[in-house]
């Protein structure tokens, strides 16, 4: 194999990798929750989890009544900056998936979730199926 055949089929692989690298995680609240380390830095899909976006207090939980009830270690802060406003207020007080980059370190405001995802690309009301 030439030399030029070897630097294209591996051009060829990078791409492949990165863009592989670059799609969302399925993962549920409780595992990055659990296992933080298996996560952190990456891009991840949470299906499915309670928003409740509020000053100084955007995150998301596992359940409503954690919310409810300001169990906050059962939740993690939501850096919503990226989210059109329309989409976020479409999606407080409702459960919803979310994409973003989760953080292990980033604990919100005060330090007060399990981390945080951060850069949310998407924040889509969830649908209960009839």
């Amino acid at each position: 194999m030439s030399i030029m055949k070897r630097r294209a089929a591996f051009i060829g692989l990078f791409a492949f990798a990165t863009a592989a690298s670059a799609q969302p995680v399925d993962v549920s609240l409780i595992s990055l929750i659990a296992t933080p380390r298996e996560f952190d830095g990456k891009q991840v899909r949470v299906v499915i989890g309670f928003a409740r976006l509020e000053f100084e207090g955007n995150a998301i939980y596992l359940h409503r009544e954690d919310y409810l009830q300001g169990i906050t270690k059962n939740g993690l802060w939501l850096d919503v900056e990226g989210v059109r406003k329309k989409s976020a207020a479409s999606a407080n007080n409702r459960y919803v998936i979310v994409e973003g980059v989760f953080s292990m370190t980033d604990k919100g405001h005060l330090g007060l979730w399990s981390g945080s995802i951060q850069k949310v690309t998407r924040m889509d009301p969830w649908s209960a199926p009839k």
